[in-house]
């Protein structure tokens, strides 16, 4: 996603009453203040607000959120400030805007030796809206994303390890757990490729038999909620690579040995 009018689209095919006015301006506005600066690959500065806000629109989320998405590195990274922010978008907006800031400025204060728990503590404790933690975690998930473009493998670890301890758990916590396995899984390719990519390669060869077993188990799950009279919805979803680790750690099983691939609900 790379302009406005994808993102617009995509706020109006849920809330086809959001203001685009708004949105627009704070593009505009994202897009001026970050028009001099690149990310680590080159690219310019401008796709990682657009991104984070993009994520916040497929959370479905309204429109102050993603507004803060897109502002949310210019206090932070441009000479934008507070008052200016406040008076462009309103003090809802300058105030998600400066939640996020503030993370920013504690993570740099935190550096590595802070534990993990109580960050996420101080984190929800400074938090005074739920939404700044969210534009937080789409921001991490972003960065996640592109983490390749740095070259340093020891600053990709860091961040994968602060993700892993940090943003992963916050999302897990306020139940976004499409978004938690995603960072999860992220983080796990920087930390332990080699062990993500045996898994992926045991999945591909027990596939076949995978298929089978899921449809055997669904037919015989259905059926026993029809005989006591429950109407449900079954869904099946294979486990991520890290969540099929970590169940190998804890059980100290085999990969051959494990059989808890798939989940059922």
């Amino acid at each position: 996603m790379n302009n406005s009018y994808q993102l617009l689209s995509k706020i109006q095919s849920y809330n086809k009453f959001s203001n685009v006015g708004p949105l627009n301006k704070a593009y505009n506005f994202a897009l001026d203040a970050h028009k001099n600066q690149k990310r680590v690959s080159g690219l310019p500065y401008i796709v990682h607000p657009i991104a984070v806000a993009d994520i916040l629109a497929e959370l479905k989320l309204d429109s102050a959120t993603i507004i803060t998405g897109l502002l949310h590195d210019t206090i932070e990274d441009t000479k934008a400030t507070y008052d200016l922010v406040l008076k462009e978008f309103g003090k809802e907006v300058a105030d998600l805007v400066d939640g996020v800031t503030k993370i920013s400025a504690l993570e740099e204060k935190a550096g590595e030796n802070s534990q993990a728990e109580n960050f996420r503590k101080l984190i929800l404790a400074t938090s005074k809206d739920i939404r700044v933690l969210l534009v937080k975690i789409a921001d991490r998930l972003h960065n996640m994303r592109t983490i390749g473009a740095f070259s340093s493998e020891d600053k990709k670890k860091r961040i994968a390890k602060e993700t892993m301890e940090i943003y992963a758990p916050l999302a897990d916590r306020m139940g976004i757990n499409s978004i938690r396995d995603e960072l999860e899984d992220l983080s796990f390719s920087v930390l332990n490729n080699q062990a993500r990519n045996l898994i992926i390669e045991r999945l591909k060869f027990i596939k076949d038999n995978r298929i089978n077993n899921f449809k055997i188990i669904s037919e015989e799950l259905i059926t026993i909620l029809q005989e006591e009279g429950i109407t449900a919805t079954l869904a099946g979803r294979e486990k991520t690579p890290f969540s099929i680790w970590r169940k190998i750690q804890n059980k100290k099983i085999s990969l051959e040995h494990l059989t808890d691939i798939v989940g059922f609900r």
